[in-house]
C-alpha cells in the first residue's frame, strides 16, 4: 500500500478523474500547481516515454535538457515502482493509436 494513501488524497485522484476534457485540466491544474510543478510532471511523464523506447541517458539529457539525476528517478520508478508509469504510457499508447 502506498504510504501517502488517505481520505483527501483519494479526493484528489477522484477530482482528477471527474475531469472530462484537456481544457477543464489546463484550468483546474492553473489553480492546483505553480507552472513549474506542471512542466516538472510533463517532463517526468516524457522522460518516461523515452526510457521506455529504449532511449538512452544522454540522448534524452540532451534531448529534453534534462539532468541525469531526474532520469535515475524516474528510470527506477519505471523499472522498480508501483507501475504507474507504465499503466499511463501503455494508455497513452492505445488512446494515441500506436
Amino acid at each position: 500500500m502506498l504510504r501517502f494513501r488517505n481520505e483527501s488524497v483519494d479526493r484528489l485522484f477522484q477530482s482528477l478523474l471527474n475531469l472530462e476534457t484537456i481544457e477543464e485540466c489546463y484550468e483546474y491544474f492553473a489553480d492546483l500547481c505553480t507552472i513549474k510543478e506542471v512542466q516538472d510532471m510533463a517532463q517526468r511523464l516524457d522522460t518516461a516515454v523515452l526510457l521506455s523506447k529504449g532511449l538512452s541517458y544522454q540522448k534524452i539529457a540532451e534531448q529534453m535538457d534534462v539532468s541525469s539525476a531526474t532520469i535515475g528517478r524516474v528510470s527506477k520508478c519505471l523499472n522498480y515502482g508501483s507501475g504507474g508509469y507504465r499503466t499511463a504510457i501503455n494508455k497513452l499508447n492505445s488512446t494515441e493509436g500506436k
